[in-house]
């Protein structure tokens, strides 16, 4: 039969394997929009962690970790109340609308493997709705094909801006600063008086291995 020709000529692996993109993706969306980004417990004021430790040894030792005025919990080393989640989150990044949840310490790996996946379902789809349009100079083309040509369209502005936000982040990664702490230097005690322009960053490699591993 047909199908089973075009079973074994491989060309219903692609269908399923972009299937299955299409799952992960909708997967890892509620898993990050979903999970704990790291929100600031009132049972870790006390003392600190290793990683802090390094952290607070790098910039300036008059600088005091100060309490929220929001949750009244003692915010670590780079965390930041969010308005929205009414939490103090650890290394806040930013609030994501598309997700509605913080980006932080725990689920911003997982972020970067969601926009990961996100893109290259959009490249897919869009080469898949790009190979399916025969432009012709016709009202009747038109009248066919407008929602093949919508639909292009709207997969290429989801692709640029998926596209930008990745190559943003990975930037930010390698450099190992937030959002946050980017757009907001100047106002950000640490970062306002400590000697080094960016008291975190080891070098790209080891700023990559230690937000991934």
């Amino acid at each position: 039969s047909d199908l089973q020709k075009q079973e074994e000529r491989g060309e219903l692996l692609q269908p399923l394997i972009f299937a299955l993109l299409v799952l992960c993706s909708v997967l890892l969306y509620f898993k990050v929009s979903l999970m704990d980004p790291g929100f600031v417990k009132s049972e870790e004021e006390a003392g600190k962690s290793e990683e802090q430790s390094m952290v607070i040894a790098q910039v300036p030792s008059h600088i005091k970790m100060r309490r929220c005025g929001y949750c009244m919990v003692k915010q670590p080393m780079r965390a930041k109340h969010c308005q929205r989640c009414q939490h103090c989150v650890r290394r806040y990044d930013h609030h994501c609308p598309w997700i509605e949840n913080c980006v932080g310490e725990k689920n911003h790996p997982l972020f970067i493997v969601y926009l990961s996946v996100q893109l290259t379902v959009l490249l897919w789809g869009g080469h898949v709705a790009w190979s399916g349009l025969y432009f012709e100079q016709s009202w009747d083309w038109l009248q066919h094909n407008i929602f093949l040509l919508m639909s292009f369209l709207l997969i290429v502005i989801f692709t640029i801006v998926v596209l930008l936000l990745l190559i943003s982040h990975l930037y930010l990664i390698s450099c190992n600063t937030t959002t946050w702490e980017f757009m907001s230097h100047h106002r950000i005690s640490y970062l306002r008086h400590s000697e080094l322009e960016n008291p975190f960053d080891q070098g790209v490699v080891l700023n990559f291995w230690k937000f991934f591993c």
